[in-house]
Formats: structure tokens, C-alpha cells, sequence
């Protein structure tokens, strides 16, 4: 076994496995919707800087970031920079909450798609 056989193996064995790093979230992606897809979703800061330089972004803050998953789990597509990657997150309403994201940088790392995420939050 080549050792990309083995980093694909672990994937889903072991980087996306949802009883030790991942969990089991529905995203949307360019007008399409992934139900229970395994993400690692690891938000890393949020900043201390508030979003914007005039009185009306009072409150806001700037969230950083990173989303793991395999490719195959949406149907192949990297989401690119630039674009808007939604992740569920708990429920309002009775209705299943996204958090949008905007995709910082985007990359394939031998089926693994490895985005870096920016999003607004109060």
C-alpha cells in the first residue's frame, strides 16, 4: 500500500472520523446543500479588532476559520476563494441555523479539502 493510500484511507478513518476530531454538518455551497457531511470545523479567533472603522459595525467581530472534509463529500467541487461556504450551526426558530463564511483561501491536500474561513459575528 503507497502511502497516498494510506493518507486516503485515513481521512475518513482518522482526520474526519466524527467520534474523535469531526462532526456531522450540512453545508451549502454554491446553490448546492451537502446533508451530513464529516467537517472538522475549528474556529481559531475571534479578533479583537471590530469589523469595520465606522460606528455602525459597533459590536462586530471578525471570526477566523478552518474547515476540513473530503472532496467526494461534495461531489468532487473545491470550493473556491472568494465564495460563500455555509455551515449548519444549532437551530432559530425551528429551522436550521448557517453561519456564512467566506472562503479565505481554498485547497485540495490529496482529497481533503482545506478551507481557511472568515465570517462577522456579534
Amino acid at each position: 500500500m503507497s502511502f497516498k493510500d494510506m493518507v486516503k484511507r485515513d481521512i475518513k478513518g482518522v482526520f474526519l472520523n466524527t467520534d474523535e476530531f469531526a462532526q456531522l454538518h450540512t453545508v451549502r455551497y454554491d446553490g448546492e446543500e451537502y446533508r451530513d457531511i464529516p467537517v472538522s470545523l475549528q474556529k481559531i479567533r475571534q479578533s479583537d479588532k471590530k469589523a469595520g472603522s465606522n460606528n455602525h459595525s459597533e459590536g462586530i467581530y471578525l471570526v477566523s476559520a478552518k474547515a476540513y472534509f473530503d472532496i467526494n463529500d461534495t461531489d468532487g467541487k473545491l470550493p473556491e476563494q472568494g465564495m460563500i461556504f455555509a455551515v449548519d450551526d444549532g437551530e432559530a426558530n425551528g429551522k436550521p441555523f448557517f453561519v456564512r463564511y467566506r472562503i479565505v483561501t481554498s485547497e485540495n491536500v490529496m482529497g481533503m479539502a482545506c478551507l481557511e474561513l472568515e465570517a462577522y459575528d456579534e
